[in-house]
């Protein structure tokens, strides 16, 4: 008896060590890792790229660690305010507020905490220029942008202002102002959105329609306007992608390679236009992943090369 009881006693434990396990992963999944991947990558570019001098790694450290918190902290009270949403789109539907994994009031004070935790870190350990900007992420995504996304398809736009925030977080970090390069990366960041989130609306336009989010592709079924969206978007991206050399940012090099990336791009958004089809349409999203990491890199190492 005594080694059947010590078995269920075991088997409860492995249990409970699998039910916290797969809680605590409930809750990484709530901070959105690949959306935070890309606020990572753009937030070191514009640190390294507003940085004079050596780099200061334990304040790129600290810049990076607590935007995370207030990315991530973001994501989860999204999540907690489009819950219903979520669970009648199936791109959405596995997410852990619909699956009942997490419960409501647990990820709103998950995501009040965090967001104050990354807020109140880079006040103190980094500016409080670099604070402001990334509680001003916050308060534009989940202010404006996530209760207009039901209302008019110009959430996009207005989406895309705390989505090109970022790079100005680790700019400000590392040269404790705002200056005309931080802002011109914004810009990059800004335009790059369209074709990206576009591509994925188009996609996903039924999950969306069902869900009643007002995208251009709900209330653009031809895809006129989505299409003309993205091409003209990715065409304007080609010169302000330039932008960093043509302010001393960067040399001829970036400059010429900026133009053949972004030339690049504007050719898939073409093709994609001449045959609108969910899978051209993945092959353009796809290219929009790869297109701003390659980008910044090539202007980091661009900077590194002078």
């Amino acid at each position: 008896m005594s080694d059947n009881a010590g078995r269920v006693r075991a088997a409860m434990a492995s249990r409970e060590g699998a039910s916290a396990s797969s809680k605590a992963w409930s809750y990484v999944v709530l901070t959105k890792p690949d959306v935070t991947f890309l606020v990572v990558i753009t937030t070191v570019a514009g640190f390294y790229l507003g940085s004079s001098g050596a780099l200061n790694w334990i304040l790129l450290l600290n810049t990076l660690l607590a935007t995370m918190l207030v990315a991530g902290g973001t994501a989860a009270l999204n999540q907690y305010v489009e819950r219903d949403m979520d669970a009648v789109m199936r791109r959405t539907s596995g997410r852990p507020l619909p699956t009942g994994q997490l419960q409501p009031r647990d990820v709103m004070i998950f995501g009040v905490g965090t967001i104050a935790a990354g807020a109140l870190w880079l006040a103190l350990a980094v500016n409080w220029i670099a604070a402001l900007v990334a509680l001003s992420t916050t308060v534009l995504y989940l202010g404006a942008y996530t209760p207009l996304k039901t209302r008019t398809p110009l959430a996009t736009a207005v989406g895309a202002i705390p989505g090109a925030l970022p790079p100005l977080i680790g700019w400000a970090a590392a040269h404790g102002s705002l200056s005309a390069g931080g802002w011109v990366l914004f810009a990059i960041l800004f335009f790059w959105q369209f074709p990206h989130f576009m591509a994925i609306a188009w996609m996903y336009r039924e999950d969306y329609a069902r869900a009643g989010i007002k995208m251009l592709p709900v209330v653009d079924p031809k895809g006129d306007s989505t299409f003309r969206q993205i091409v003209t978007t990715s065409a304007i991206l080609v010169w302000v992608s330039a932008l960093p050399s043509v302010i001393g940012m960067t040399g001829i090099g970036y400059f010429f390679g900026a133009l053949a990336l972004g030339m690049l791009l504007l050719q898939v958004s073409l093709w994609a236009n001449r045959r609108r089809t969910n899978a051209r349409a993945k092959w353009l999203m796809h290219a929009t992943v790869a297109h701003i990491p390659i980008l910044l890199c090539w202007m980091i190492a661009d900077r590194l090369a002078h």
